[in-house]
């Protein structure tokens, strides 16, 4: 599933690219990958004339400001990916959604295309003059942004003191911290010398400082490498990300530790698998 550095990658895409251009017509393919309003043709016919303003992320959703303002949210989910593409490119077995563009006062057409492979990815129209949450409803509950100043080591620790789950299953929490999923949470951990088994609450203070310099490392770390490819993800030019092929734990099992030279050890974790290294982070 793309995770905050993969959505954050394609929004720095898309803001690169489709602002200023405005929707003229689409065609949605796979109606359920519509969410609001329920109808595909409603939906269709409240994002034509509208114009691409701004791209915002919040966790991992994305959200258009359009003109007259109203509002477009995506999520990615599992499998998903925005294209930006000319309108003759081939045609994907996994296409959902097509929204055809044209550049304001040009000449110019493109399409932004939003394929899914596993159909759980999602769009939503927001008018104008409604709470964003009200429609995404997902949005309701996410935590505080890493990246937000407010995202502090003290808010961290007040967090994590209120429960005894594994850490690595609290950091998989959108409502602890929004954004981060299954690689960066086993990034961070390694980085931060913390067992992925550890209880939240019995992390000292020095413990929660070093995980939240970690956070903000693996996922800074992340984006710069435009995201991890290890099996659908790409950005809008259909670019795979390569943080994989620096990863620290993350999918290196039986490999050795790039700091000790221990096996690379991977548990089932809350139904997830987790990579660690059993030297660095002992518990």
């Amino acid at each position: 599933m793309p995770e905050l550095p993969e959505v954050e990658t394609v929004r720095i895409g898309l803001n690169k690219n489709t602002l200023g251009w405005q929707i003229e017509s689409g065609e949605v393919l796979l109606p359920r990958a519509i969410a609001y309003p329920d109808a595909p043709a409603a939906f269709l016919a409240s994002v034509i004339g509208a114009e691409f303003l701004e791209w915002q992320r919040r966790g991992k959703y994305l959200i258009a400001k359009l003109s007259q303002g109203h509002q477009l949210g995506v999520h990615l989910r599992m499998t998903g990916s925005l294209l930006w593409c000319d309108r003759n490119a081939p045609l994907g077995k996994h296409t959902r959604v097509r929204l055809f563009v044209n550049k304001i006062n040009d000449s110019q057409s493109k399409e932004l295309r939003f394929d899914d492979q596993r159909t759980f990815g999602k769009m939503w129209w927001v008018p104008s003059n409604t709470s964003t949450e009200s429609i995404i409803t997902g949005l309701q509950k996410l935590g505080l942004e890493p990246f937000d100043p407010e995202f502090t080591p003290h808010h961290l620790e007040a967090k994590l003191s209120h429960t005894g789950r594994p850490i690595k299953t609290v950091l998989l929490d959108q409502e602890i911290v929004a954004g981060i999923g299954n690689i960066y949470a086993d990034e961070s951990l390694f980085l931060s010398n913390i067992h992925p088994q550890q209880k939240a609450n019995s992390l000292n203070s020095k413990q929660v400082k070093a995980l939240h310099q970690a956070i903000i490392r693996s996922l800074s770390d992340g984006i710069a490498k435009g995201g991890t490819t290890f099996s659908s993800f790409q950005d809008i030019a259909g670019v795979k990300g390569n943080y994989i092929d620096t990863a620290w734990v993350f999918r290196r099992t039986g490999q050795p530790c790039n700091v000790c030279g221990t096996l690379i050890l991977r548990i089932k974790l809350g139904g997830r698998s987790t990579h660690f290294c059993s030297r660095c982070q002992s518990i």
